[in-house]
């Protein structure tokens, strides 16, 4: 039997809310667009690279994206000691080099399973939560928020792109 991505419910957001609503709504409707582009494909569809010579495939950009869930809210909000799960030192787009359909559900339920840490994480951090990275210095949440929606609109972008490449379905 050939596994195929599940199919993925994107809700809509809050049409009006508060700040905290509004920025998770929106990073909610992000976030389940991309499992949405991948939802119908085959494992082996999902590490396609149709885009040559780029290595970018649907399976890549979820992978990349929940490094970068784990990182901004989990690593450095909640500063949670937790490596991250695709991307090394000796590797740092392995996120992308190393797609394997084998590892495809894992790899979609990963990500699935980082969103919730992240909700997690940071459901009781006002939105002026400060980081301080070593290299920016002092960052809000609610900064975080806003690059996350900027992330994954750009991701999704691709992702559209990518998904058209392989089997011809366009927006959505």
């Amino acid at each position: 039997m050939i596994w195929i991505a599940p199919p993925a419910t994107r809700i809509d957001e809050p049409f009006v809310a508060d700040e905290r609503a509004t920025l998770e709504g929106f990073l909610d409707w992000h976030r389940s667009t991309l499992l949405h582009k991948c939802a119908g494909l085959t494992a082996a569809q999902l590490t396609e690279r149709p885009l040559a010579p780029s290595k970018l495939s649907l399976l890549g950009l979820v992978r990349h994206l929940t490094d970068v869930e784990r990182t901004w809210f989990r690593r450095r909000f909640a500063a949670q000691p937790l490596p991250s799960l695709y991307s090394r030192p000796d590797k740092p787009d392995a996120a992308f080099d190393d797609v394997d359909p084998s590892r495809a559900a894992e790899d979609l339920a990963a990500l699935t399973a980082e969103q919730n840490a992240a909700r997690q994480a940071t459901a009781d951090m006002p939105l002026d939560a400060i980081f301080v990275s070593p290299r920016w210095g002092p960052m809000c949440l609610r900064w975080a928020f806003i690059h996350m929606h900027g992330e994954y609109a750009r991701h999704n972008g691709h992702a559209d792109i990518v998904r058209e490449r392989i089997d011809g379905t366009v927006g959505t």
